[in-house]
This record gives C-alpha cells, structure tokens and sequence, in this order.
C-alpha cells in the first residue's frame, strides 16, 4: 500500500515557522473500504506511525493532525508526544459526549487540540475549554464576521489561526483581529510590497551561481571568488564537512573538495550557499522550501538518469522561491541571475522536465495526489509511490539547516 504525505507550514505573526500541517492518505481515492479520509488519515498515522516519527518530518516543529470522532474517542493520538503535535477537530465531526469526554482527557494529557475550519457555531463552545487553537478558514467568512466571532469568544484564552490567508493585505488585517498563527499563499506566494534591488556588494553571490549552472567548473575563478569573502569561504567548507562526502577525514581546501566530492556535488553547494546569502534577511522557512524542492527534484533526476552536471534540476529546485526570498518579480530578477535558459524556462513556465519536477514537488506541498500520480506517469512511464524520496529531501534539508545554525 502506498502512503502520500504532504506538509503545509505555519507562520506566526513575524513569518517565523511555527509548525506544519500534516496531511496523509493511502492514496489518490482514500481507498480505505467504508470509511471518510479522515478516518483514513488516523489508521495510517497510527499503523505506520508517519512512516518516519513525527519530528523527522517537521524538524521538531509542531505537527498538526487531522483525526476522527472515533479515533480521539478511542485514543488513537496518545501513540504520538504530546509535545510534538497539535490535534485537530473538523466541524464536520458528529458532536457527543463521548467525544468531549476524550477531548477533556486528552487536554489533561498534555495535549493541544485546535478546532480546525471553525465554522463559529455556539454548538462547539462546550469545547473551548479544552481547546487551545482556534483555525479559520478566511476565504469563507467576511472580516465583519470574524471580528463578531472573535468578540463572542474573547474571554477564552484560545491562539487564532487564519488558514488561507492568500495576500499580504489579509494577513495584515487579520493581525490586527488578533490572529498569531498563519497558513496559505501568502507564504507561498507572498505578494510583493517593495521592490528589492540586489545589492552590488553581492555581485560575488551572483558569480558563484553563474560557476554553479557551467557544464565545467572554472576552479581558478571559482578559488579568486570566494578568496574575496573569508566567511563566504569558512561557510562553503563547514557545509562541505558536513556532508555524507566528508565522513573519512575533513576537507581543508576548495580544491581538496572538489576532486573528493566531484564537481556535480560541489556545485550543489556553491548554489546552496549562495542562496543562503542572498537571502540572509529573510525568513529561514522559504530557504528550507528551497532546500527541499532541490533535493527532491535532483533525485527525480536520478531515477531519470538525467546528466549528472550541470546539477540543473537541484538549482530549479533551488530557484523556485527566489523571487519571494529577495523580494522581486520573478521575470526581473532572472534578467539578473546568470543560470541556464532551461532552468529559467522550467521557473518561470514550469515547461520542461525540469518544469515537471518542480510542478511535482510542489503537489507534495499541496497534498495534490492525482498531480503526483498524473505527473509520475508522464515522467516515468508508471505510477510510482515518491513519499519516501520527498521525505528524504525533507530530512537533509532539515540536516544542513542544523549544521549552519550551529555555527
């Protein structure tokens, strides 16, 4: 049997990661016999235990999980740490005795429970109580109802989170309402407020990605680039070392690097650590995205058998939230970044094979399971299971993320 997992991130009110929604199926059809897909989500939590443990998945941030009536009523959550995951309750739960009775219990346990899709009817206030987090879907209410709502429950110490926050304008309005927890586009596609121009003190970023996307890597342009920037170079070496490549004895030089790690694997680096520097005033969830969509769309290349170098699905991957990273409409900030026609064809058109990984790892985001199985037929010939390869990106971003915040 198959398992399809997706992860939705949630921001609090400064942009920073706070958690993710988890989102498992079976499959495309939720083919568990007689039973809803949230039903189907908890037995597979519960039989696979989310595959990987829970905080593989999230980093060790919060995980928020769909689960039944009968699944909080029997306790299925209780397999899972408290301390690592949010319950959630959809309004299309039957309310019962029983069911308050398990959310009470629950919440004595240690656990956070969170009303998920509310839709403010008084039927759900027995529950506040025992409820930590309050979800809204945004799209489905005006603002003028959200505040009578939030007036009606304010003397419940409940955390609001506004799911399908799709502009920046919403998400302003809605702080001021007094919502701290955010999910949707705007994160994903955040519209653009200013328009960011890349300092010229950043133009060695620049020419190291141009090395990153060359079939041949100039080594002495390479070496004269980094020389420039001592941090550049002590960074680019840390993140070398930290590499499965680097497990018999450290790398003390660039080119000891680069004959041990090839010349493919290298420029990965390179293009992963002149992102990171691009990027290093904003917030650390859209590189970790980054990271993932890379690694992700680099082993889709693998199973391809696509050249090797230059790594041009890794640095579609990488590219694909460049434009919400540095502030700047996408079209005008590739005029400026030097990377090969076909990656900006994929980024700006998803067209292409690249185009498709990209389009591939963002169904994963997205929970989109008919795309993946649509998208891996046309890419591979058949219907593939690719859980365990996003969750494979997923784990070595999380990786060398730790490694650069313990500098």
């Amino acid at each position: 049997m198959y398992c399809y997992m997706a992860r939705q991130p949630i921001l609090d009110a400064e942009k920073n990661l706070y958690g993710y929604e988890l989102l498992f199926r079976d499959g495309v059809a939720n083919c568990f016999p007689n039973i809803n897909a949230d039903e189907a989500t908890s037995k597979l939590i519960t039989e696979h235990h989310l595959l990987m443990g829970v905080e593989k998945i999230t980093g060790s941030r919060k995980a928020f999980i769909n689960f039944s009536a009968d699944t909080l009523i029997h306790h299925f959550p209780t397999s899972i740490d408290p301390k690592s995951m949010v319950i959630e309750i959809l309004e299309t739960v039957p309310i019962s005795r029983e069911l308050l009775t398990a959310c009470r219990e629950l919440h004595r346990m240690g656990y956070q429970l969170a009303l998920d899709d509310h839709d403010f009817e008084p039927k759900w206030d027995i529950f506040l109580p025992y409820v930590s987090i309050i979800k809204v879907d945004v799209q489905q209410f005006n603002m003028l109802q959200i505040s009578k709502y939030i007036s009606r429950i304010k003397h419940h110490p409940v955390t609001l989170l506004a799911e399908k926050v799709e502009t920046a304008a919403e998400y302003q309005k809605l702080k001021q309402l007094g919502f701290s927890l955010f999910q949707g586009y705007f994160f994903a596609r955040p519209e653009m407020l200013k328009h960011k121009k890349i300092a010229s003190s950043k133009l060695n970023l620049l020419l190291l990605i141009a090395e990153s996307s060359k079939v041949e890597l100039d080594f002495d342009q390479l070496s004269a680039i980094v020389e420039r920037d001592l941090g550049l170079s002590y960074k680019l070496l840390r993140f070398v070392n930290s590499s499965s490549f680097a497990r018999e004895k450290p790398i003390g030089s660039l080119k000891h690097a680069m004959v041990y790690m090839g010349e493919a694997e290298l420029k990965k680096f390179i293009a992963l650590l002149a992102l990171a520097n691009l990027s290093e005033d904003n917030g650390s969830e859209l590189l970790n995205m980054s990271m993932v969509r890379a690694r992700f769309c680099d082993l889709m290349a693998q199973m391809n058998h696509d050249p090797e170098n230059p790594p041009s699905a890794f640095l579609t991957g990488l590219f694909s939230l460049v434009d919400a990273l540095l502030e700047q409409p996408l079209a005008d900030l590739l005029e400026d970044l030097p990377i090969l026609p076909e990656i900006k064809t994929a980024l700006v058109a998803h067209q292409g094979k690249l185009g498709q990984y990209l389009e591939l790892a963002k169904a994963f985001e997205q929970a989109d399971w008919e795309l993946q199985q649509q998208l891996s037929q046309k890419l591979f010939g058949k219907t593939i299971d690719l859980s365990p390869h996003y969750i494979q990106a997923v784990d070595w971003a999380h990786g060398l993320l730790l490694t650069a915040r313990s500098e």
